[in-house]
């Protein structure tokens, strides 16, 4: 058997998929602890549980979970957030907050423990730390970590290089900020993962969002520093997602709009790209 047949054949045993005689670079099957695709819950287009139903009926073996950006499930009744949350779990994907705790924080304590309290009530899995619009010491952070996890929930810090990201803020009023260091995240990432944080975000403003030219080296230090398998790049552009497989594979972790995700996924598996990926995506797998 060729090694072009044994490619196609491991993709056929792993995956549905029709027109199966195609080699494809190899994924595993769910549920992965790599090569991860976050999808955007309802937030910049509202939709309910319907419409999540065809995303996961259509894609939903290349879905890892599903995040809610923003605050958006607290516009919404509790029963669609549980039945769109339903649908994530019974299509073996996890279910995060988003970055909304840095509102829940100005309340105070007991505003946060009845936020994890209400999240675990609705389905979620993850609570995402966000600090992209908040001061907060490495030890207030480290001390939220351990709080999500004795809620019994997964912690995911978001950490970014650019003071005021994680809204919808236009690139001037990102410039006239300040930028952190890229030494400091890594090491804030490092101490998140030792108390328990389960994988980390990171912004896209400042390397690849909202920016005049992106700052790639940035990337590059923190993949390095933190490790590939430990962090997940926001990319909801196909621009940004084809660099991230270019340079790092198809097994770094992306967060992209639930719009995309056949689109990423056809670059991560080889069968289609723009003209700088086109062909170039490779995972041998010797099975």
């Amino acid at each position: 058997m060729t090694a072009t047949m044994r490619m196609a054949d491991t993709t056929d045993r792993a995956h549905d998929v029709s027109f199966n005689f195609i080699p494809r670079a190899y994924r595993p099957a769910k549920p992965r602890s790599i090569g991860l695709t976050e999808i955007r819950a309802p937030h910049y287009f509202a939709y309910g549980p319907r419409h999540m139903q065809d995303v996961f009926d259509v894609a939903g073996q290349w879905v890892d979970g599903i995040k809610w950006a923003g605050g958006s499930f607290s516009l919404m009744p509790q029963e669609q957030i549980k039945k769109i949350n339903d649908i994530a779990h019974d299509n073996g994907a996890y279910v995060s907050s988003g970055g909304w705790i840095e509102t829940v924080l100005r309340f105070g304590e007991d505003a946060v423990d009845k936020y994890l309290e209400e999240a675990k009530e609705v389905g979620f899995d993850t609570i995402e730390i966000s600090t992209g619009f908040i001061a907060i010491p490495t030890s207030g952070l480290l001390r939220l970590v351990e709080r999500v996890k004795e809620a019994g929930l997964k912690a995911k810090p978001e950490l970014g290089i650019q003071i005021g990201s994680g809204g919808d803020s236009a690139e001037s009023e990102l410039a006239a900020e300040d930028k952190k260091d890229v030494g400091d995240l890594i090491e804030r990432a490092k101490a998140t993962l030792d108390a328990g944080a389960d994988i980390v975000m990171i912004e896209s403003e400042g390397i690849t969002e909202n920016v005049s030219e992106w700052n790639t080296s940035a990337a590059a230090e923190i993949i390095n520093g933190v490790g590939l398998e430990n962090v997940m790049f926001e990319a909801s552009d196909p621009l940004v997602f084809e660099w991230y497989l270019k340079n790092y594979g198809n097994e770094v972790n992306l967060f992209v709009d639930h719009s995309q995700i056949l689109q990423l996924e056809g670059m991560r598996q080889n069968i289609w790209g723009n003209k700088g990926s086109w062909g170039r995506i490779i995972n041998p797998h010797f099975g």
